[in-house]
């Protein structure tokens, strides 16, 4: 349709560009004809002209045949053009139909492949139906032979067992003798299965006649053609064919050595032997041994027994050295807890007795280090309890501070001794933190002020030395220093002003 239409329409164009030309070269004609153009002037008025104008006129007309003839030549052209332009469609068209009628059949093989393959799946499909159902039947009777010889071999580990027990039950001397029949027994067939290994790979190693060899280039043509038709058929079907066998080999051969390896196939064609012929013989050793586990129990009951008195007793006496330890070592801290009680308090009343003694220290003083004292127990009252809203003097404080330090000491009884060991570790290791630093700090400073007079005596200018030089003093007798009582006691104040307000 779209051709067809192409067609008309380039049909329409070239109709409209002939009657166009057409028109153009008649008027054309009529202009040149003289006839014409004596009709036109001939009711007109004749006058005269001038050079001038008639000059002009005929460079009008000699510009309009100009423009006539470029037209022409643009027609010309433009026809030509068409007529190239139409060859082109004309060509594009039959390319076009070309391309249709291929298509088409293109979509005709197309259709027709589709249809093969369709046909092809469907039987490919009932093949794989058939496969499946095969192997599902296949499968099935599997499971049902692999169950059938789980419970046979269930069946032949519980007789095996009967037999070792049997053999366990008779003599050694018995025993070693089926042992040793058994080890030469191993010993002849090992040797019989080396020679006819020996004999087999004799036989594959001979040359094969020439029938057989042509019946098997006969077959193998045959298996050649056979293939040919089965060409259609995808090649996973024969790696997995190719490695379905590998892996039954493989199977195989484990299965025969497991068969080897295994106890329950490696005596079953020979013989059973056992030393029982009679079920009085079981019964009698059975009873026999049964005698001998009940005494033997008998036995161990009775090693229990000891043991648990034993354990029993042991328990008992753990229990009473732990409690006796326990109450000496409440008793020992409790001790030492009075003990360093009565200390701060002998600490508490010297000091009090040394600061407020008479005539020892000034007025000045004491006001200032009771208004420090005052100045410490309000921060402990501050860090305790809170702020001084009452204007509480330092005695209420301390009152109040001292009832604050009852009831927690009262709490310390209810909680554990391990949450309590806990804190007052890490007390203890804060407050060996704090004077280690402080420690660290006067050391720093102390070096430091060693290294400013150092680097003042480097610095300072050199003193001349006049006249004789002086001889160093000779260094006084060593003084044996007695420790001093009071200083230990102000060190330990030290250390707990350090602790609790700091």
């Amino acid at each position: 349709m779209n051709a067809k239409l192409a067609g008309l329409r380039k049909a329409m164009e070239k109709e409209e560009l002939e009657e166009i030309g057409e028109e153009t070269e008649k008027s054309v004609a009529i202009r040149e004809n003289p006839s014409w153009k004596v009709a036109i002037t001939k009711d007109k008025q004749a006058h005269k002209e001038s050079l001038h104008e008639f000059i002009d006129k005929k460079r009008e007309m000699f510009l309009l045949q100009y423009s006539l003839t470029v037209k022409r030549d643009v027609i010309q052209k433009l026809e030509a053009q068409a007529a190239a332009e139409e060859m082109k469609l004309e060509k594009a068209e039959q390319f076009l139909e070309e391309d249709a009628l291929r298509f088409d059949e293109f979509l005709k093989q197309n259709d027709k492949n589709s249809v093969e393959a369709l046909k092809q799946a469907e039987k490919e499909t009932k093949l794989k139906m058939e496969r499946v159902a095969q192997i599902k039947s296949q499968s099935a009777q599997m499971v049902n032979i692999k169950s059938d010889i789980s419970k046979c071999e269930e069946i032949l580990r519980e007789y095996l067992m009967y037999k070792d027990f049997l053999f366990k039950l008779s003599p050694k001397e018995w025993q070693e003798d089926v042992l040793k029949r058994k080890a030469e027994r191993k010993k002849s067939a090992a040797i019989v299965s080396k020679e006819k290994r020996g004999s087999e790979s004799k036989v594959s190693l001979s040359p094969v006649p020439v029938k057989k060899a042509e019946s098997r280039s006969s077959g193998q043509v045959i298996q050649s053609r056979d293939s040919t038709r089965d060409i259609r058929q995808p090649s996973r079907h024969s790696t997995k064919t190719v490695g379905s066998k590998k892996t039954s080999n493989a199977a195989f051969l484990v299965e025969e050595k497991e068969i080897s390896e295994n106890p329950i196939y490696s005596d079953s064609d020979e013989e059973p032997e056992l030393y029982f012929t009679d079920p009085q013989q079981l019964l009698k050793i059975f009873s026999e041994l049964e005698e001998q586990n009940l005494s033997l129990i008998q036995n161990s009951q009775e090693t229990e027994e000891a043991l648990e008195e034993m354990k029993h007793t042991i328990s008992s006496t753990k229990e009473k050295m732990e409690k006796e330890t326990q109450q000496l070592e409440d008793h020992i801290n409790q001790l030492k807890a009075a003990i360093t009680l009565e200390e701060e308090r002998a600490a508490d009343l010297e000091l009090k007795s040394r600061v407020f003694a008479f005539g020892q220290y000034k007025s000045e003083d004491q006001d200032n280090m009771l208004a420090s004292l005052s100045k410490k127990v309000e921060d402990v009252y501050q860090a305790c309890i809170g702020e001084n809203r009452g204007n509480l003097n330092a005695l209420q404080m301390l009152m109040i501070i001292e009832h604050q330090l009852e009831e927690l000491l009262d709490n310390i009884e209810v909680i554990p001794k391990d949450r309590i060991e806990v804190a007052e570790k890490a007390k203890e290791k804060e407050r060996r933190l704090r004077l280690r630093e402080e420690k660290i700090k006067q050391q720093k400073l102390h070096q430091e002020e060693r290294l400013r007079k150092a680097l003042q005596r480097a610095q300072a200018d050199p003193k001349k030395t006049t006249g004789r030089k002086l001889m160093a003093r000779s260094d006084p007798p060593a003084l044996k220093l007695k420790l001093d009582k009071d200083q230990d006691i102000i060190d330990k104040e030290k250390e707990e002003a350090l602790l609790f307000f700091s």
